[in-house]
């Protein structure tokens, strides 16, 4: 089985405008409203593939009920840990530019923190842990080491999308993928990346410091995936970008699904690359028919 942990989520709020003036009315052209949060944006898309799994994390309040219900009527299995305080709201606001304003969250308090834990023990070297996203306040800048100990030792495979020192402390503990983009890359290591040569040097010394693979999105530039023994860079399709939201999470999806599958990295990171931009084509996320579109326009070229 497949869980993907999301330790801050959120219900999204997504409004079209024309424009937006501060300090008057403001009419929506359109709006929905979606679950938030990267690993349950995993979680949906590993159900467009039809890979079964299971969304762990902290949900409270109305809030917290609509997400659990929405992700049921998709038939994904949840097993939250609830909270005393609501579930956060984030607001998208889409006009020329992307504008986002992020809640804080609410409060995790040691005792929640405590039954994630004992959830994750449970895991098996049959499983997979997806960890992606941000780490709410109220938690330690540690809590990604701490998850991705306790899955060494129960030798459960486990994913980390995250940046800076979130990604850069669980490499130690070996994760099966880690999913930088290229500014994330850049910040790591100081520098600015640009394209996907560039990406190969800096890429190995992820592997080397513990990563056993390795995919860098540099947005419409393409995509590099790596390991000790295999080294693929991607196009990308080209498309109206309507929104970046939601991207990369269905990338890391598209890719575990695949691997899930065939046990192939090429074919894993094909699919991953067209699931990314199809939900970066799309408001919302992507759909099997897309991805299915898109897939003719990933080529990919073995170093």
């Amino acid at each position: 089985m497949i869980y993907t942990v999301t330790l801050n989520p959120s219900l999204d709020y997504i409004v079209e405008m024309d424009d937006i003036t501060l300090g008057a009315l403001n009419r929506t052209k359109n709006e929905v409203i979606f679950p938030g949060g990267k690993g349950i944006n995993v979680s949906q898309v590993l159900k467009t593939f039809e890979t079964p799994n299971q969304a762990l994390g902290f949900v409270g309040g109305f809030t917290g009920d609509y997400i659990e219900t929405f992700l049921h009527s998709l038939g994904i299995q949840t097993d939250f840990i609830r909270v005393n305080e609501q579930t956060r709201i984030n607001v998208k606001v889409k006009t020329e530019q992307e504008t986002e304003i992020n809640a804080k969250g609410p409060t995790i308090t040691t005792e929640n923190y405590l039954a994630l834990k004992d959830k994750i023990r449970e895991l098996t070297h049959e499983d997979t842990l997806i960890l992606a996203g941000s780490i709410p306040s109220s938690l330690s800048t540690t809590t990604y080491e701490e998850l991705a100990s306790i899955c060494r030792k129960t030798r459960a495979q486990f994913v980390v999308d995250a940046e800076g020192d979130l990604l850069k402390n669980v490499l130690p503990h070996k994760p099966f993928l880690i999913k930088p983009n290229h500014h994330e890359l850049g910040d790591l290591f100081k520098v600015t990346i640009t394209n996907c040569e560039e990406v190969i040097p800096y890429g190995k010394e992820l592997l080397n410091m513990g990563a056993e693979n390795v995919i860098v999105s540099l947005a419409g530039e393409g995509a590099v995936f790596m390991n000790q023994d295999q080294v693929y860079v991607s196009t990308v399709p080209k498309g109206v970008v309507k929104g970046s939201v939601g991207a990369g999470d269905s990338m890391v999806a598209g890719f575990m699904a695949m691997y899930e599958k065939t046990h192939s990295f090429e074919e894993a990171f094909r699919y991953g690359v067209a699931a990314g931009s199809a939900t970066a084509f799309s408001i919302g996320l992507c759909t099997r028919e897309k991805i299915e579109s898109l897939l003719p326009e990933v080529r990919i070229e073995k170093f």
